[in-house]
Order: structure tokens, then C-alpha cells, then sequence
């Protein structure tokens, strides 16, 4: 028995070695797998959306839809393995996915995500890459140790991410920073990962061109905004009076997903039905009440973002603010009983608040709709880098104006957030029993 605190093996030295280049290559391969298998996940979604919802459907439809959508999620909840996957009320990040779970996960994500409920991709898609690379870590040895399956296992999860992010460093930093990822050794696990991220984002652009369906039914890309050379002090006061606004309605509306968590958790075959019915309800009084579609309502956004902004002139205030309350009421229900992702229904919500607010004096589109992605994006996953990152790509083509505004805003949302939350948190801590004290860690030779 070695002595427990015996310096564990240097990861630099480590990466020196004949191993790590056998290690990459295994990384190379979950790549290139989890990246096929979470190309053929999105296009499906894509599909489903588009065979479902139909352009001659009645202005009806949704709500059957949403129903039957609440009865497949309940049965992949309730009858496979793995719950569906991590209740999206709870953050980003599901944990590492064991590769049994994952029918259960993708039937619950093709449910939500393809019959029109209010998440996105993301989180499936780091289960579904992280399932493969465990996997794949099995396979090569049947005893393998833990940290391989670790590491190849956020290889899979870079790779797949790429693809809904568009972009290789920008999964990298999301998931470094959603995950825990630190440490001596970081190095270690995002050397593969990051290659095998490169590889997500080249069978994006490879499956694009060699099949002809274009990726940007579910990627992201620069949105059009106009030109913003530099802000002034109105700017910098505007968007901290945003990003509390957004924090506050984020925090409300994560309020509402713990309940319906709470409701929905014992009665999954009766709650989400009937969740599904609600919010195709909202969806069909939004295209009554306003002369927009009931799909601003449904979905998580991503593919109606860049319509969102490029229409700003057709919104009207009124609009405007019926659309983040029903599609909040929509998500906050979604989040708390469904499987998805919070990422993309934050970055649509605080880019409709970013347009209601670029009507006030003074205080241009591109700032607003930028520090408003930045501000949902940090109150929901409470990553305030990936949130800073995620506003500055999707707003680059627009100059170098709004950068300063995003940090300033999603500051400040954080800190809201931060705030909001500490009261809730304090009183989960008070209210669980201690756990026991775990046995100290051993180290064997």
C-alpha cells in the first residue's frame, strides 16, 4: 500500500510520453463517432421539426403535438435507464452519461427537442458525446481505469458540442467551465479534447457539403446586427439596468422550474401531458393575440434567433413582452420536466429583452441584444466566461463596441444571480441532513 500522499504522476510528463500519443489517437477516434453520431442527432431533431410542424398546419396543432411530445419523455423517464437524463432546472452539466442510459436520453431529447418544447440540444448532446467516449474507453479495455474513461469521455463531449456551437473553442470553454474541469490535470484532458472538438466542428462542415443538408437549421453563426464602432456612458448605464432586469426574470422563471420539478418528479405520465398541453396552449394564444407564429413560442430559439433581430423593426413593445412571458412560462414548465438544455431559450429570451430595451433613448440595438444574450446566458448557467464568450462570437461581425458592454452586463447579471439565489441555497443547506464523513482516499501500487 502506498502512502496516500505520495505525489501523483506529473500530467506534463505524462504527456511526453509514447502513451499519450496512443491516448490521442483513442481521443481521434471517439471524435470522429461522437461527432457523426451527434450529427445524425441534430438532423433528426431538424427533421421531426419539419415533418411535424408542417407549413399548412392548424393554427391547433401544437397542442397535440406538446401532448403526446409530454407522454414519450414521461415513458423515457419512467422505463429506461437513466431518468431521461439530468433535469435541465438543475444546470448544464448531466454528469457522465453510462452508455446504457443513453436510449433513454436521446428519446427524451428527440421528444422535447424535435415535438416543439422549450430546450435546446446542448445537454443532450454532452451526454450523448460522453456516453460514446465511456464506451469507447470500455471497449479498448474492459478495465480500464477511471481516468480514461474521464478523459475520453470529455473528448466526446468537446466533439459534440462543437457542432451546436459552431466552433471548437468555444465548446472548449463552456465545458471546461460547466463541468469542473482543473486543476494539474487540465492539460491532460483538453489536449484530446480540444482535438477531438476540431474534429466535431470538420464533420459539421464535411457532413454538410457531402450530404447537401445545411448545418444552419441547428448551428450557431454570427448574427446580423448593425455596426456599434464604440459605446458611451449611456450604453454602460442602460445595459447594467438589462442585465439586472434579465437576472431577475431569470431567476423568476427558475423559481417556476423547481416547482414543476417538485410537481412533476412523482406523476411524470400525468404532469408532462399536461405541461405539454399548457404550453402549446401559450404557443397558439401568442399567434391569436399578436401577428406572429406560434413557433416564437415553441422551440428553443436557436433557429429563430437571427429571424428575431433581423425583424426587430416589426416588433412591437406589446409583442415583445407577451413573447418573453409566454415563452418564459413555456421554459420555466420545460426546464423543470422535461430533458434539454437551458442554453439556447436564455440567449432567445435576453435577445427579445435586448430588443425591448434598445427602445429606450440613447441605447442601440447591437449592445442591447448583445448584453441581453450575455446576461440570460449568465443568470441560467451561472458561467460567466462561456456567457462573455457566447455574446462576444455571436456579435463579432458587429465591431469591437459591444465587447466592453457584455463583460460590464454579464458582471452584473452574475452578481444579481449570485444574490437572488444565496437566500434558496442557504436554506437547502440548512434543511439537508450532514453527510457522513467519506473514507480517505488510498493510493495502491
Amino acid at each position: 500500500m502506498a502512502d496516500a500522499n505520495a505525489a501523483a504522476p506529473d500530467p506534463v510528463a505524462l504527456m511526453r510520453s509514447r502513451r499519450f500519443v496512443g491516448l490521442l489517437f483513442l481521443a481521434a477516434v471517439v471524435g470522429v463517432v461522437a461527432s457523426l453520431a451527434s450529427w445524425g442527432f441534430l438532423e433528426l431533431i431538424h427533421q421531426i421539426q419539419v415533418v411535424v410542424f408542417y407549413d399548412d398546419a392548424p393554427t391547433w396543432w401544437p397542442v397535440p403535438v406538446l401532448g403526446i411530445a409530454g407522454l414519450l419523455v414521461a415513458l423515457a423517464i419512467v422505463h429506461l435507464p437513466g431518468n431521461g437524463g439530468h433535469v435541465p432546472a438543475r444546470g448544464l452539466n448531466p454528469g457522465m452519461t453510462e452508455p446504457r442510459e443513453l436510449p433513454g436520453v436521446v428519446l427524451a431529447a428527440l421528444a422535447t427537442i424535435g415535438l416543439g418544447l422549450v430546450l435546446g440540444p446542448e445537454a443532450p448532446l454532452i451526454a450523448l458525446g460522453g456516453g460514446l467516449g465511456l464506451l469507447g474507453s470500455r471497449m479498448v479495455r474492459g478495465d480500464a481505469p477511471p481516468e480514461l474513461g474521464q478523459i475520453l469521455g470529455a473528448a466526446g463531449t468537446f466533439a459534440a458540442v462543437s457542432l451546436i456551437f459552431g466552433s471548437p473553442i468555444l465548446a472548449a470553454i463552456i465545458l471546461i467551465e460547466a463541468t469542473g474541469l482543473g486543476g494539474p490535470k487540465l492539460p491532460l484532458v483538453l489536449v484530446p479534447g480540444l482535438m477531438a472538438a476540431g474534429i466535431g466542428s470538420l464533420v459539421s462542415i464535411g457532413m454538410g457539403s457531402f450530404t447537401g443538408l445545411s448545418t444552419s437549421a441547428y448551428a450557431l453563426g454570427s448574427l446580423a446586427l448593425p455596426d456599434f464602432p464604440r459605446p458611451d456612458i449611456a450604453d454602460v448605464g442602460w445595459s447594467l439596468l438589462l442585465a439586472v432586469g434579465v437576472a431577475v426574470g431569470a431567476s423568476v422563471v427558475l423559481r417556476g422550474a423547481r416547482e414543476a420539478e417538485r410537481v412533476a418528479g412523482p406523476r411524470p405520465f400525468l404532469v408532462l401531458p399536461a405541461g405539454g398541453l399548457v404550453i402549446g396552449g401559450l404557443a397558439v394564444a401568442f399567434s391569436q393575440l399578436t401577428d406572429k407564429a406560434s413557433h416564437e413560442v415553441l422551440f428553443s430559439g436557436q433557429d429563430d434567433l437571427q429571424g428575431l433581430i433581423s425583424s426587430a423593426g416589426t416588433w412591437s413593445l406589446g409583442a415583445l413582452a407577451l413573447l418573453i412571458a409566454l415563452k418564459g412560462i413555456g421554459w420555466a414548465i420545460s426546464l423543470g420536466s422535461y430533458r434539454g438544455g437551458p442554453t439556447f431559450p436564455a440567449m432567445f429570451l435576453g435577445a427579445a429583452a435586448g430588443l425591448m430595451a434598445a427602445h429606450l433613448p440613447g441605447y442601440e440595438l447591437t449592445p442591447a441584444v448583445a448584453v441581453g444574450i450575455g446576461a440570460g446566458v449568465a443568470s441560467v448557467l451561472k458561467l460567466p466566461l462561456s456567457a462573455v464568450m457566447l455574446a462576444v462570437v455571436l456579435t463579432a461581425q458587429s465591431g469591437a463596441g459591444a465587447g466592453p458592454l457584455i463583460v460590464i452586463g454579464v458582471i452584473a447579471a452574475y452578481l444579481t444571480t449570485l444574490v437572488l439565489s444565496a437566500p434558496r441555497e442557504a436554506a437547502q443547506v440548512t434543511s439537508e441532513p450532514l453527510p457522513a464523513a467519506a473514507p480517505q482516499a488510498t493510493l495502491t501500487t
